[in-house]
């Protein structure tokens, strides 16, 4: 089967894409104790995030495309680098210094103290759920019960990521399983519930983020107007699938002539949207080549009701 993505849809990568205030390394994290030298490099460093882990979903992303050609791909790039970031509190030399550039953060501009703090406020940003928009993430690491970690990262990792590590028998595979599974399941709102299938005895560390998304379209969708239609996978293959529609909607749009595609955005309640990227036929690689954060930049800066 040819791969269903003539539709990009860029959504919670976004979440890491907004600029917010950022403590300043090594002070409380309480804004009344910040100057506004520290205020001014809280934000820069929350921008180095943002674009750090934009950088970092495009280029997973198509490592990804390149290894399943054929298949679609969905993924949460934010916890990905949120569960590498977590992980990294415990690496040192040449093996913290590969994760992190592997995350995409110029290590010359910004210190392994100030990504760990700004992917802590980020956490806490997103984990502000309210009666409009629900959003959550976790992050836990299961360890071989014979194997002890140091207080300062399971401190580190608790304070700076909200996580928690657990000594687990794998020798038990079966509770192993259990135990895992039981922790998603309850972050998730019992949405995963069997993420763990199979868990080898042998197994050392398990590293785990879930991450839960519920919100209301701002303009929603009625059920009435869903209709079958043509999906096309090329020109000559197509599918039939529900096709939901809106009559009478306005909303960001940009057609970008350039990389022959269309640009829209959608928005849910409670300050979130999903930005929607429609490649012209036979386009769909070139605007995969081009999916880069000054990209999205443009998109996003060039939106006209």
């Amino acid at each position: 089967m040819e791969r269903m993505l003539p539709l990009l849809a860029l959504g919670l990568l976004a979440a890491g894409f907004c600029p917010a205030v950022l403590c300043h390394p090594n002070s409380p994290l309480d804004e009344e104790n910040l100057t506004q030298e520290n205020q001014d490099r809280g934000t820069h460093v929350d921008l180095g995030l943002a674009s750090a882990n934009v950088d970092f979903a495009f280029s997973l992303y198509k490592q990804l495309v390149l290894k399943a050609p054929d298949k679609n791909v969905i993924f949460s790039p934010l916890s990905i680098s949120t569960a590498l970031a977590f992980l990294s509190l415990g690496a040192h030399n040449t093996t913290l210094t590969e994760i992190l550039k592997g995350l995409k953060f110029n290590l010359t501009e910004t210190s392994e103290a100030e990504i760990h703090q700004s992917f802590q406020h980020l956490l806490r940003t997103l984990n502000q759920s309210s009666d409009e928009l629900q959003l959550s993430m976790g992050n836990a690491m299961f360890v071989k019960e014979q194997l002890s970690l140091l207080d300062r990262f399971t401190e580190d990792a608790k304070r700076l990521y909200g996580s928690e590590a657990f000594a687990t028998d794998f020798q038990d595979s079966a509770a192993a399983k259990k135990l895992i599974n039981d922790y998603v399941k309850n972050g998730t709102r019992g949405k995963i519930t069997d993420l763990i299938k199979d868990l080898d005895s042998q197994t050392m560390m398990v590293l785990v983020n879930y991450i839960f998304f519920k919100a209301k379209w701002e303009m929603p969708f009625d059920p009435q107007d869903t209709h079958q239609s043509r999906f096309y996978l090329s020109k000559k293959k197509w599918v039939m699938v529900p096709m939901m529609s809106l009559h009478h909607l306005t909303i960001p749009y940009f057609r970008d002539e350039e990389l022959s595609c269309t640009v829209v955005e959608l928005k849910y309640t409670g300050n979130a949207s999903a930005l929607f990227i429609l490649p012209d036929q036979d386009k769909m690689e070139e605007v995969e080549a081009m999916l880069l954060p000054e990209t999205l930049k443009r998109w996003r800066d060039s939106l006209e009701f």
